[in-house]
């Protein structure tokens, strides 16, 4: 999936990896920070980056080695800590800005490949950028696009979410005809050669000068994220010569933008890359993890940032001063500590009172407006707030002309733009409605599309009504035209009269039909009532499903003689208790039942043969026999699965739309059935050719002729 700027996805709570792919000569330098609600870290410890590749939790972790062009991201979600509610992924670069760089792309990957990709463009020149962030929604993991560059550097960007960033006032920096700024290659070179115990001479010097650095140098270096600050003797120069060299190759870099040369293979080699445990003394370990260099960022003014952030203009961390041409001769002269403001960013307001629907809602930043909320988040989509008063439109706020007789006239250019949209619209919701339905997430989307026009539902509901009336007629036919109502069916025909608001006559009787076509099919599939009888001699778990008044009708050569009785439909067998007379079949014996003109009509193997019933409702009786027959030799259809009455969904809607939607032989669009040409009987086939749509009335006269 491709992501737009601004677009969120739901992604699976699970380990996925987070690839960032570029096509430069530059080298970007991913990072993660870990938010809670507040738009702040907990800690200097969320924040994971080249010095402190793992985060504690193990929820984020940092490949040190990735392949050229790359930089990747293991983020776990499902070891992220309760309070931490989004993960910021961003990117710095320390020789480059973000717009030299070409084919800009992150890629989430999951165990089965990538799931969603974001390409960037038209980027910012800017140093650090925030790419994305997962973040926590419904008890499930999304994740948005960002794509915000940050003018301020790694620095600023991470001071943003609360991260203590160390202010270099007591940086060694040596004397600059102006106030040129440390270079990228003199930063690193810095970072690699004062560290403490970068090269063993610096740490050493760092444990004799202890005393009297311990509140300058040590405490900054414990409890801040930053370059750890070499140690000074009092009155500003460096503690051994190693410490001079080290500057005066820095200033030599700061002047000409050049790296400077190592003092020695080992310590010249070491990158900002390298296990920061192997550069600095055992006791300062545990917090080598939080240390980034900040000084190209704090260096130099930070231009205005491109979330619109005004930055004051005097927030130059220092000058460099003017002084002699020996090395190590200059000194620098802090103006003011740099001003890193903190921020919440990115946190959504909180949701309107009806989340799951997309409407209207009152700005919550800004009472005399109206937000648009999309049903997961607000969007920008902001309009002026009108209030109700009988003389101006409620759509537009307009002022309403007066009618000469009283009362006010509509408002005529809200009129014209609703008609107007109304008449594409009610096209989109016929073909959602007719195709997907209103289950869906299409149906949604266009009911969302009314409301951002500011036009009320029961607009929308008057248009769609003959529509509407049409499609329950439709559902109910195809619902029939099997001979079997399920329960999606009767749920999804509910659904539209609910969502259009239909009644009437004809929804009462195409409501009712779907009942009891439901209350059938649950019969013939085994669900059977249990009818208490007293004084009837029962089996052993034997239980009474049917008992009701019938008319044993039997065919004899002088006529047809009608004995009456009781119908007794029973788990084993079925009985017949009459005057005189009595009928007995066991299950095993009966091969069918079917309603036929007015009765029941069971084929048998007996010496018999079968039986014939008259009863009050042929179509209930024969569904219960029928249930108990399957149940008795275990035919009950499977969940879903249908006989061979059944009519492919694509034939139906064939047939229907080369019949009108009305009954072939009368017009008439009410109680709809679908009809063989040629009966079922006799040996009719179901296909498109043979079918045909007949109201009820005239599929009754037709019966089984051709």
């Amino acid at each position: 999936m491709e992501l737009r700027k601004g677009a969120h996805t739901p992604v699976p709570t699970s380990l996925l990896a987070v690839v960032v792919s570029w096509r430069a000569p530059h080298a970007v330098d991913a990072h993660a920070l870990l938010v809670t609600e507040s738009g702040l870290v907990r800690s200097d410890r969320d924040f994971v980056f080249f010095n402190a590749p793992r985060h504690a939790s193990q929820a984020v972790t940092l490949d040190q080695e990735p392949l050229p062009g790359t930089a990747r991201l293991s983020v776990s979600l499902p070891r992220t800590e309760p309070d931490v509610e989004r993960i910021v992924i961003g990117g710095s670069l320390d020789d480059a800005t973000f717009d030299r760089l070409q084919e800009l792309t992150l890629t989430i990957h999951a165990a089965d490949g990538p799931i969603a990709q974001f390409v960037m463009h038209d980027v910012d020149d800017v140093r650090a950028m925030m790419f994305g962030e997962f973040y926590r929604r419904d008890g499930q993991w999304r994740f948005r696009t960002l794509g915000q560059g940050w003018a301020g550097g790694l620095a600023g960007l991470a001071a943003e979410f609360g991260v203590t960033v160390d202010e270099p006032g007591n940086w060694p920096l040596s004397q600059a005809g102006t106030d040129d700024a440390f270079s990228d290659a003199s930063a690193r070179s810095y970072r690699s050669v004062a560290a403490p115990g970068g090269d063993g001479s610096v740490g050493s010097s760092r444990a004799e000068d202890s005393a009297t650095s311990a509140g300058h140098d040590a405490a900054a270096t414990s409890s801040r994220i930053g370059v750890p600050t070499p140690p000074h003797r009092p009155g500003g120069s460096p503690t051994s010569p190693e410490d001079s060299s080290a500057i005066r190759r820095d200033d030599a870099s700061a002047r000409t933008g050049m790296p400077a040369p190592s003092p020695a293979p080992d310590a010249a080699a070491r990158s900002d890359r390298s296990d920061p445990t192997s550069a600095m003394p055992r006791d300062d370990a545990s917090t080598a993890s939080s240390h980034i260099d900040t000084s190209e960022r704090s260096a130099q003014p930070r231009p205005t940032d491109t979330r619109s952030r005004a930055e004051p203009a005097d927030t130059i961390p220092f000058e460099i001063q003017s002084g002699h041409d020996r090395p190590g001769a200059g000194h620098t002269r802090p103006t003011r500590p740099p001003v890193l403001t903190r921020r919440v960013i990115d946190v959504p307001p909180p949701p309107p009172p009806d989340p799951e629907l997309a409407d209207w809602h009152v700005d919550p930043d800004s009472p005399d407006r109206l937000r648009w909320w999309d049903g997961d988040e607000w969007t920008s989509s902001v309009r002026p707030l009108v209030r109700d008063h009988h003389a101006h439109c409620t759509r537009c706020g307009n002022a309403l002309r007066r009618k000469l007789f009283g009362g006010h006239a509509p408002c005529k250019s809200c009129a014209d733009e609703t008609e107007e949209f109304l008449t594409h619209w009610h096209n989109r919701a016929v073909r959602v409605l007719t195709g997907p339905g209103t289950l869906s997430a299409e149906w949604t989307e266009t009911w969302a599309a009314l409301r951002f026009q500011r036009i009320g539902e029961e607009r929308g509901r008057a248009v769609l009504h003959k529509a509407g009336l049409t499609q329950v007629e439709r559902m109910v036919a195809f619902a029939f035209a099997d001979g079997e109502v399920f329960a999606e069916e009767l749920a999804a025909f509910e659904h539209v009269v609910s969502e259009l608001a239909l009644s009437g006559g004809i929804v009462d009787d195409l409501r009712r039909r779907m009942h009891r076509g439901r209350t059938l099919s649950r019969l013939r599939a085994g669900e059977l009532p249990t009818v208490n009888t007293p004084g009837l001699h029962l089996d052993p778990d034997e239980r009474v499903h049917l008992d009701l008044p019938a008319v044993h009708v039997r065919m004899l050569a002088r006529g047809p003689r009608n004995t009456e009785g009781r119908l007794i439909g029973s788990s084993k067998k079925l009985r017949f208790v009459g005057d005189g007379t009595g009928i007995e079949l066991p299950w095993n014996r009966v091969v069918s039942v079917h309603p036929e003109h007015g009765t029941v009509v069971l084929a048998a193997t007996s010496a018999r043969g079968g039986a014939t019933f008259g009863v009050t409702d042929p179509d209930y009786v024969a569904a219960a026999l029928e249930g108990a027959l399957r149940v008795a030799k275990r035919l009950v259809l499977a969940p879903g699965q249908r006989d061979s009455r059944s009519i492919p969904q694509d034939v139906k809607a064939q047939v229907w739309q080369r019949d009108g939607g009305a009954c072939v032989e009368c017009g008439d669009g009410h109680y709809l059935e679908f009809d063989h040409i040629i009966p079922l009987s006799r040996g009719g086939a179901t296909s498109v050719t043979n079918l045909q749509i007949l109201c009820r009335a005239c599929n009754r006269a037709k019966g089984a002729r051709i």
